[in-house]
């Protein structure tokens, strides 16, 4: 496992904390039967902490990970593996 400073994994955490606050809302909210745009709301809010933590989780594998990588001359297959996860996303 890669090196990850702490500050960086309380950051990972606290966003997934906060990602999975959100979801709880929304399971509760269908088991309620809350109006759809209200769900529609939170589930974005569900989206959007998701993404500021993939963010964080990137920065950190740049920093780290992908560096020590291009240090070693190994650059291309770190660009390889950064580009395999953003095409796995489209």
């Amino acid at each position: 496992m890669a090196y990850r400073p702490k500050d960086t994994q309380e950051r990972i955490l606290h966003r997934l904390k906060i990602a999975r606050g959100h979801l709880n809302k929304v399971i509760r909210m269908i088991e309620e039967d809350c109006y759809c745009i209200d769900v529609l709301h939170q589930m974005q809010a569900v989206g959007s902490a998701i993404s500021e933590t993939e963010g964080v989780v990137l920065e950190n594998h740049l920093r780290t990970c992908a560096l020590d990588s291009i240090r070693k001359g190994k650059q291309e297959e770190a660009i390889k593996e950064i580009m395999t996860v953003f095409k796995k996303n489209k």
